[in-house]
C-alpha cells in the first residue's frame, strides 16, 4: 500500500503540475546502481562512500561509518536551488561539508535533484526516491531523519508531511532535522528580493540600464539576457562601493549603499548574492516554473529607512501578484503544518541568507494547524547561513532520536547541554541561546500591501 495519504498525494500533484506545465519533457536517464568510490577528504577515512545517478537523472552520494549497524540514516536535503544542470560534484561537495554526520556514526545519503532550479516538492519526491534505492541496497535502518538545510529545509518541511507516518505502516521518516531553513514557503521567503530589486532599482537605476531592454523586475532578467554574474558584480559596484574598501567608496556610493541596506535590512556582504538569486532564481521560477507568471506583489507596500521615503514610495516600481502564481508556489513550497513526527530546527540568530524570523512564520503555521507539540526550535548565537558549529549538529541528532526513541521531547536547553557534552569529541563551538524567541517575519520584511 502507498505510505502517502491520499490528500497530501493529491495536493503535492496539482503543484508539481502547476510548476512543471511549461517545462519542456524531459527524457528518462538510465539509472546506476551505487558504485563504490573514494570518499571526500573530510569523510573519515574508514568510511564507505557511493555515487550513482537514479532512473530520473538525480546525482547521489552514499556515506556508510565503517561499524555502522543499521541503526540511523540521515537523509540529506540540499540548499538552492541552483539554476544549472545538477552534476555529482556538487553531491561531494554536500557530503564534505555534512561529514560530521558520518563521524558521528550515521549513513548519509543527498541527491542533487533532478534538475537544477526551483521545484520544492519535485526536491522532496527525488529525496524520497533515494531513500528507497538505500534500502534497496543497504537494507532498511532501524531510522531515517531527515535533513534538510537551508531551501532544503523548505524541502524537507514539505516532504515531512507528504512522506509522514501512515497508522500500522513503517514510516519513511521518523524525525526531521531543519537547519538554517527556507521556511514556510516560496512568497515568505522570497518576498523581500522583490523589494531589494526594486529599492535597488530606483537607487541605481542599473539593472537594467537605461539603454537595455525594460521588463518586469518580478521576472528576474529576461530569458535571452546575456548578463552575467560578473558583469551584474560590477553594476552593484558602481553604485554602491561594494567590492571597494569603505575608504575609497564616494559619498554617492556610500549614500546609495546605505539607502538599500536601510531599507531592505540585508547586510553589506550579502547584497550581490541576494541581487543575485533575485535575478536569476526569479528567472527560472517566473518565467521557467510559472509560464511567466508573478508569484510576489508590492503594489501597496510601504517602504522606510531611507533619507527621503515619501519619494522612494511615489517613485518605486510597483507589482501586483498574480492569484494563479501565489497559489502554484504555495501549493508546491508552503508546508500545512500538520506534523506528525518529531521535528527540531536550528537557525542562527543573525543568519545574513534566511532570515531567523522564518522560523516565527514556521512556527505559526505549525501552531495553526494544532501541531505544536511536534516542533521545538533552536538558535544559535552566530551569524552564518551555510553551517554552524560543529558540535551543534551531534547534539540536535542525539536529542532528536531521544524523542523518536523514547518521547523524551527536548527542550532547548536539553540541546544546549548536549552541545557542550558534545564539544570534547567535535570540537568547541556550542552558541547556542535556549532563551531566544525571533521576532514575528513582518517585523523585517513588509506583510501589509502585498495582495491588496
Amino acid at each position: 500500500m502507498n505510505t502517502v495519504p491520499f490528500i497530501a498525494r493529491l495536493a503535492s500533484a496539482l503543484s508539481l503540475a502547476m510548476l512543471a506545465a511549461h517545462v519542456p519533457a524531459r527524457p528518462m536517464q538510465p539509472a546506476t546502481q551505487p558504485q563504490s568510490t573514494t570518499c571526500p577528504a573530510t569523510v573519515p577515512a574508514d568510511a564507505h562512500c557511493y555515487n550513482g545517478r537514479d532512473r530520473e537523472g538525480a546525482f547521489y552520494w552514499i556515506a556508510i561509518p565503517a561499524h555502522w549497524d543499521r541503526h540511523v540514516l540521515v537523509m540529506h536535503a540540499h540548499g538552492g536551488p541552483e539554476v544549472g544542470a545538477p552534476t555529482l560534484e556538487r553531491g561531494a561537495e554536500d557530503l564534505k561539508r555534512w561529514s560530521v554526520m558520518v563521524k558521528a556514526g550515521y549513513a548519509w545519503a543527498g541527491s542533487t535533484y533532478r534538475r537544477g532550479g526551483y521545484g520544492v516538492t519535485m526536491a522532496g519526491e527525488d529525496t524520497e526516491r533515494l531513500r528507497r534505492l538505500f534500502v534497496q541496497r543497504f537494507g532498511q535502518p532501524e531510522r531515517t531523519i531527515l535533513h534538510g538545510q537551508s531551501y532544503g529545509g523548505g524541502v524537507a518541511s514539505k516532504a515531512a508531511e507528504t512522506y509522514g507516518p501512515v497508522p500500522g505502516e513503517r514510516p519513511a521518516y521518523d524525525g526531521v532535522l531543519l537547519t538554517s531553513g527556507v521556511l514556510g514557503g516560496g512568497g515568505n521567503a522570497y518576498d523581500f528580493r522583490l523589494d531589494l530589486r526594486v529599492v535597488y532599482q530606483y537607487v541605481c537605476h542599473n539593472h537594467p540600464r537605461p539603454d537595455e531592454p525594460q521588463y518586469p523586475l518580478w521576472q528576474g532578467l529576461p530569458l535571452g539576457s546575456k548578463l552575467t554574474r560578473a558583469e551584474l558584480a560590477a553594476r552593484i559596484k558602481a553604485c554602491t562601493g561594494v567590492g571597494l574598501p569603505a575608504a575609497q567608496r564616494t559619498p554617492e556610493q556610500q549614500a546609495h549603499l546605505k539607502t538599500i541596506l536601510s531599507v531592505v535590512r540585508i547586510p553589506e556582504r550579502t547584497l550581490v548574492s541576494h541581487l543575485n538569486w533575485a535575478t536569476w532564481l526569479f528567472q527560472d521560477l517566473t518565467q521557467k516554473r510559472l509560464g511567466n507568471r508573478n508569484p510576489f506583489g508590492n503594489a501597496h507596500v510601504v517602504y522606510s529607512g531611507s533619507s527621503d521615503d515619501a519619494a522612494l514610495n511615489a517613485s518605486v516600481l510597483r507589482y501586483q501578484a498574480d492569484p494563479q502564481a501565489v497559489g502554484a508556489l504555495a501549493g508546491d513550497s508552503r508546508p500545512t503544518g500538520r506534523l506528525r513526527l518529531p521535528v527540531l530546527t536550528l537557525h542562527a540568530i543573525h543568519d545574513p541568507t534566511a532570515f531567523v524570523e522564518l522560523e516565527s512564520a514556521y512556527r505559526q503555521i505549525v501552531d495553526s494547524a494544532g501541531a505544536s507539540q511536534w516542533l521545538v526550535q533552536n538558535f544559535a548565537d552566530e551569524s552564518e547561513h551555510s553551517y554552524l558549529s560543529d558540535a551543534e549538529y551531534p547534539a540536535l541528532m542525539h536529542a532528536l532520536l531521544d524523542w523518536v526513541e523514547h518521547g523524551d521531547r527536548p527542550t532547548p536547553q536539553k540541546v544546549a547541554q548536549l552541545c557542550m557534552q558534545m564539544e570534547p569529541t567535535f570540537g568547541k563551538g556550542c552558541h547556542l541561546r535556549p532563551d531566544y524567541h525571533p521576532a514575528p517575519l513582518a517585523t523585517r520584511v513588509p506583510a501589509a500591501g502585498r495582495d491588496d
